[in-house]
């Protein structure tokens, strides 16, 4: 076609048929993208623009997955406590009244300096879930004096050695944990041992800081040192008699 030249009718109509064919095509690709689109007149406007929210505000909408609902939303998060001395652990008779005497000579050192001695106790066993089923007996027994030394001794395999039995029912020795009251009980049934001076944390908590209905680990330990515990859950439903 010579663009000098003016235009025809004929050459009009050509290119508002062409206009018209290249629109149509575009609409109908545009709607095959989209098969839930409708046919109205506010198909053609054009789409608008949605304000995107920001980055702090999507990972509160998407929260960690490997977090609890109850710790996801949790105001503030504080630091793991971590166990930064020796965890010794212990599994037969010879070992587990070794480690008990250790235990006592350094108790007795540290008895002479600051005049009491304060132990951390905790023991575990294997849950049943079966209804009529006998509770497994007492399997790790775990005692920490200090920062510096944790011992886990296996009185599932190595019973209650004299050292032991001794330094339990010790009444200068206060012994102190989360529910220690039902410990002791469970360690009077299943090995015949009477543990003297305790002392259950839950009970003080509630004494000298009020507030919660049952004070625990972690809220205690949120409480006093700023500091979240963690939890292994499988821990909790170990089978605590392999070693």
């Amino acid at each position: 076609m010579e663009w000098d030249q003016p235009l025809t009718d004929e050459d009009v109509q050509a290119i508002d048929a062409a206009i018209q064919s290249a629109s149509s095509s575009s609409l109908s690709k545009k709607r095959r993208c989209r098969p839930d689109a409708r046919n109205d007149p506010e198909e053609s406007e054009p789409p608008k623009t949605l304000r995107q929210l920001p980055s702090s505000l999507l990972a509160l909408q998407h929260p960690n997955p490997l977090l609890s609902p109850c710790q996801a939303n949790t105001r503030m998060r504080y630091p793991v406590m971590k166990f930064g001395g020796r965890i010794l652990y212990s599994q037969t008779s010879i070992e587990v009244e070794k480690a008990a005497k250790e235990l006592l000579k350094n108790l007795e050192l540290e008895k002479r300096e600051s005049g009491q001695v304060v132990l951390g106790l905790d023991i575990e066993w294997r849950p049943t879930f079966k209804k009529g089923v006998a509770a497994r007996k007492a399997a790790v027994m775990q005692i920490c004096g200090d920062t510096s030394h944790c011992y886990v001794m296996h009185i599932f395999h190595s019973g209650i050695p004299q050292s032991l039995q001794f330094l339990l029912e010790d009444p200068t020795l206060l012994k102190v944990g989360i529910g220690i009251g039902g410990d002791a009980v469970k360690i009077f049934k299943d090995y015949c041992i009477s543990i003297k001076a305790v002392e259950d944390l839950c009970c003080l908590a509630k004494q000298k800081l009020g507030g919660h209905s049952h004070w625990g680990l972690a809220s205690l330990t949120k409480m006093l040192i700023s500091k979240e515990v963690f939890f292994v859950k499988k821990g909790f439903l170990g089978h605590f008699t392999v070693y």
